[in-house]
């Protein structure tokens, strides 16, 4: 069983990080791809993954076939953390100087306009040419290749392959609607006509698309997960204990101090919550300021010692309340 991680903050509250869970999920995943030609996975990691920290989850991604992160300055971050896999870097480049910083091997970096194509063409042959994966705009409308540039766009890369800037060229995609039972048809028919013919790895399918569309799955190279890796799902639907998904953090801190309430009273900011019976109220070292969501509203879940109660009124920045029994002095509290 693989150790949990501890951060900690000044005024006692942690977090515990779960490899092991991560490990679980990425298996999970596999089990729902089973077969001869099963796509590889880009485990994404970026925003630090997703704010669990990328050194803390690196041992639950060891059965991954790459790493997904937003700039290169976190792929740098996976190979000081021991990783020598493959990392694909989803904004690819975002000047031209970095064209002149790809000294790691193993480096695929998606590219979504020609001024990145330019960079590498004036950084001439780099330490370790990179792999690039056109991006098709398709139906998300940010950033990539619409129909019309698209081809023009893999003809300049090929070039690029030529003269030894890079090493190979891949097609990439993402979905607007892949949570959607009929979300991808009509936009994979889309990708499908503009890549028709052009060699190359195919890469589609974030978690959602993986688990709503699980034939469209198996038909491309390389799937991209992030969400459900860590344990939540991303389907309106279905929970992530329906889909046997653990959680890859848990939060906690102490009650400071207990509040007896009478009947009728306003709590919190603008008297959000009123007490429908006299009762005892505890405070929990945890506000939005810590990262608990803002918007989290009366009836949350919180775990107080073990026994599962519920969140009360607003959260305020540094300071939230939650229903109190009979449990006496000050005991921790898992949010």
């Amino acid at each position: 069983m693989l150790p949990y991680v501890t951060t900690r903050s000044a005024r006692g509250l942690y977090a515990h990080v779960y490899p092991g869970a991560i490990a679980h999920n990425l298996a999970q995943l596999r089990a729902t791809l089973t077969g001869r030609m099963a796509p590889r996975i880009w485990a994404t990691v970026k925003a630090d993954a997703y704010g669990h920290g990328i050194e803390r989850v690196l041992l639950g991604l060891l059965g991954a076939d790459g790493l997904a992160v937003l700039h290169l300055g976190e792929a740098e971050i996976c190979r000081t953390a021991g990783w020598r896999g493959p990392v694909l870097v989803y904004g690819g480049l975002f000047a031209a100087a970095e064209a002149r910083r790809l000294d790691q091997p193993g480096l695929h970096l998606v590219i979504t306009h020609h001024a990145q194509l330019d960079w590498l063409a004036q950084a001439g042959t780099a330490p370790y040419p990179p792999t690039v994966w056109l991006r098709f705009a398709g139906d998300m409308h940010h950033t990539g290749f619409n129909v019309d540039d698209y081809r023009a766009a893999y003809g300049v890369a090929l070039a690029l392959v030529a003269q030894k800037c890079i090493k190979g060229v891949g097609h990439l995609n993402h979905y607007a609607r892949a949570d959607d039972v009929d979300g991808i048809a009509a936009a994979a028919v889309a990708f499908r006509a503009v890549t028709e013919d052009l060699p190359g790895p195919v890469s589609t399918c974030n978690s959602a698309a993986v688990l709503r569309h699980r034939t469209h799955a198996l038909a491309t190279d390389w799937i991209r997960p992030g969400l459900m890796l860590y344990g939540a799902s991303p389907l309106s639907d279905q929970s992530a204990a329906s889909l046997q998904l653990r959680p890859a953090m848990s939060l906690h801190s102490q009650i400071v101090s207990v509040q007896s309430v009478p009947a009728g009273t306003r709590v919190g900011y603008s008297g959000a919550f009123v007490t429908p019976t006299a009762m005892r109220i505890g405070l929990v070292a945890c506000g939005y300021a810590d990262g608990y969501p803002r918007h989290a509203t009366t009836g949350t879940p919180v775990l107080v010692d073990g026994v599962r109660t519920r969140l009360l009124c607003r959260v305020s920045m540094d300071m939230m309340a939650v229903t109190w029994a009979q449990y006496p002095g000050l005991i921790s509290a898992r949010l």
